[in-house]
């Protein structure tokens, strides 16, 4: 600490040396330059007053040039200030003139705030009578007075929307079923298939009566080898010339009758001959299933399948539904989705994939519990296909929603191929009760009236109670109707929900 502040003090001095060396040295030459200058001023001034006396004249006759001129200059402002002043003191007296019009003015309008102040004063307090009256003849508050015309604005307001919602929805269905015909009825028209629909056959026509004691066998063991080795039952009874073989399983039904014709052509009916039969039959029907499938997914053009899937397929063709063969059903809806996929710019080769596989649960249906809808996506994804082919296959009953647009061209599509005429067919028996199933559900709802199923069971009308179902609980009615039907019944295509509300009003002339 001692050694910075001696090194300060140091510097300190030094610069105070340094300020008084300078100080001097500029004194010094200030003192030899006035010097210098008093010589050269003395020359200048003995120069000067040579020169002085004929400067003076000159400048005696500049002074008076420039004294004239700027007389000259002095009057012509004068002569522009008293033109300014003139017109600023114009400007003045019209200014306090509008001032005083101003100033009346704003009397004039004081007024008329007072007058209307006093009238809004009045007009309140007539309001406030008024209103007192209204609640006095009314005997309701202002509250509850409010309260109804609120009610009554909520009323007019849903009849309004609900006008307008049918408006809006008529036009957008009218829109969407226009644009949909076409392209379906375009996607008919170019896949003209049979509509003849294919039934499994259960029944083996023999050459004579005298084989059924034959293939029954001493004390029925030819009868019992067959079914321990097929798993079919076989039935004869008084049919003429035919026995009738009843399985579950239409493989395995398939089986038996392929194994059943060879016994009755070859004539040698006895438990071994029957199950070395029975085998054979067995592996042709599985060389039978594995073309089918290939053949399948060839017409499809859907290459590259596993062959897992190759084999379901090949077992649709032994699988019905409601008499329509499944796997001609499944290549219909395949080329029907491929198209109109193509229409709508969707991916063709997805659509088409997933219309092949759509109904694979129904070739396990019988032997896995569950909708063949969820059993088939369950195998695709077990077999590692693409998320949108499981949401394809799974979706198109409405056992999912819907992920893409490819499972709502696949649905369509099943709906197309299922409900042309003659397609499918269905028991007397199973119709009634379908059709009766749909009324009850109908029926189900409040403020149901009566319910009417009509178009063969493809449309449900409603007749509904107009004083407990307003316009737009009709609209929620329909849908909740149609929500129902989805969840409760099995049906092929789609069925059609129409909700009719009347009100009737009716007087007589007296």
């Amino acid at each position: 600490m001692n050694e910075l502040t001696l090194t300060i003090v140091g510097f300190v001095i030094a610069l105070l040396v340094g300020l008084i060396l300078g100080y001097l040295l500029k004194q010094y030459l200030t003192r030899s330059r006035v010097e210098s200058a008093e010589a050269e001023a003395k020359r200048l001034l003995a120069e000067a007053q040579t020169k002085s006396k004929e400067l003076v004249l000159a400048a005696k006759d500049e002074a008076l040039k420039i004294r004239a001129r700027a007389e000259a200059q002095a009057k012509k402002k004068r002569l522009d200030l008293q033109k300014e002043e003139g017109r600023l003191q114009r400007q003045r007296e019209a200014t306090d003139r509008k001032m005083e019009s101003i100033d009346r003015r704003e009397r004039q309008l004081n007024k008329r705030q007072s007058t209307l102040d006093r009238l809004r004063n009045e007009l309140e307090s007539l309001r406030q009578k008024s209103i007192q009256e209204l609640e006095r003849v009314s005997n309701l508050t202002r509250e509850e007075a409010k309260e109804l015309l609120l009610q009554t604005i909520e009323e007019e307001a849903r009849q309004d929307m609900a006008r307008v919602i049918r408006e809006v929805e008529a036009q957008i269905k009218e829109e969407a079923e226009s644009r949909a015909r076409e392209i379906i009825t375009m996607a008919i028209q170019r896949f003209a298939s049979d509509q003849v629909a294919e039934t499994t056959v259960s029944m083996v026509p023999l050459p004579s009566d005298d084989m059924k004691g034959r293939i029954i066998g001493r004390g029925g063991r030819n009868i019992r080898a067959i079914e321990k080795a097929t798993g079919v039952d076989v039935v004869v009874d008084d049919t003429p010339e035919a026995v009738i073989l009843s399985c579950f399983d239409p493989v395995r039904r398939e089986v038996a009758r392929v194994a059943l014709s060879k016994l009755i052509l070859d004539g040698r009916i006895h438990p071994g001959r029957i199950e070395q039969t029975v085998e054979k039959s067995r592996e042709e029907v599985e060389a039978i299933i594995r073309e089918e499938g290939e053949q399948a997914a060839y017409e499809a053009g859907v290459p590259g399948l596993h062959p897992k899937l190759i084999e379901l397929l090949g077992r649709l063709k032994f699988r019905t539904s409601y008499g329509q063969n499944v796997l001609a059903h499944s290549l219909e809806t395949t080329h029907l989705a491929g198209m109109m996929a193509a229409e709508l710019g969707a991916d063709v080769a997805l659509a088409k994939k997933a219309g092949l596989l759509h109904d694979i649960g129904k070739a396990v249906d019988h032997e896995v519990n569950g909708p063949h809808a969820l059993i088939g996506a369950n195998i695709a994804r077990r077999l590692d296909m693409s998320e949108k082919i499981v949401n394809c296959i799974a979706a198109h009953h409405g056992e999912e929603e819907y992920q893409c647009l490819e499972a709502i061209l696949v649905e369509a599509a099943d709906a197309v191929s299922g409900g042309r005429p003659g397609a499918r067919r269905e028991s007397l028996e199973s119709y009634i009760k379908r059709v009766k199933a749909l009324e009850e559900v109908a029926d189900s709802f409040e403020g149901v009236a009566q319910a009417y199923a009509i178009q063969a069971g493809r449309e449900i009308r409603i007749m509904v109670k107009p004083e407990e179902i307003d316009d737009l609980a009709a609209i929620r009615l329909s849908q909740d109707i149609a929500k129902r039907v989805e969840e409760s019944l099995e049906y092929p295509g789609q069925i059609k929900v129409t909700v009719i509300r009347e009100t009737r009003a009716v007087d007589y002339a007296k």
